[in-house]
């Protein structure tokens, strides 16, 4: 019987590890990197002392709950900066950068670095303005970037961008993706002059008052 003890352990372990990982993703993700640990521990189901072996620090839980969209992200840079297509590519990764940050509040507060001690998403944060910055000379060198953009405007977007996780969470991924399609659209050089681009469906947020009329 006693043989057996020490698998059960890790067994126990990994699942508590892998409980803990699903609580900080679904808190940190409608929260933000706001919320207490004792919530996500709450969340678990397991105790403080337990969460705490497994992630002795705050920043240690933000790193590892965001793997998946840190390497998402780094995907997206990549096969950007891979594109033939300078304005494809350019536009692919605002579309990738806001698909991620719709998803999840935390990680948006993380590449934002509104989590001071998330310096890890500081340097991911940096190597997508990089990109941002070397698909916008490629663009622009062909025409289809507005000549006066730059790199502080995918920021403002992205701060206005965030305000999409006040949106109900059925309608916040249509919302992102139509707010993309409109960013993309006003960085285009000379918007309007071409066929219009069709944009996404408008999603139904829940309102529940409708427009006046005269």
């Amino acid at each position: 019987m006693t043989s057996h003890l020490p698998q059960t352990v890790r067994t126990d372990a990994r699942d508590n590890r892998a409980r803990i990982l699903d609580a900080a993703r679904a808190v940190f993700g409608e929260e933000g990197l706001s919320a207490p640990m004792r919530e996500v521990a709450r969340h678990a189901n397991v105790g403080p002392a337990t969460l705490y072996r497994h992630f002795p620090t705050k920043q240690a839980l933000i790193v590892e709950t965001f793997a998946e969209q840190r390497r998402a992200c780094q995907a997206a840079v990549s096969d950007a900066l891979a594109d033939p297509d300078p304005w494809r590519g350019f536009r692919s990764l605002v579309e990738r950068i806001c698909e991620l940050h719709a998803h999840s509040r935390g990680f948006a507060d993380a590449f934002m670095t509104a989590f001071p001690e998330a310096m890890d998403f500081a340097a991911d944060r940096e190597q997508t303005l990089r990109a941002i910055g070397e698909l916008a000379r490629r663009a622009q060198k062909t025409g289809q970037l507005r000549p006066g953009f730059v790199v502080d405007d995918l920021i403002l977007m992205l701060m206005a961008h965030r305000g999409l996780q006040d949106t109900p969470p059925g309608a916040r991924a249509a919302a992102s993706r139509r707010f993309a399609a409109y960013v993309i659209e006003a960085f285009r050089a000379a918007p309007g002059t071409g066929a219009p681009v069709p944009l996404p469906p408008a999603p139904r947020l829940g309102l529940t008052h409708s427009p006046s009329t005269p």
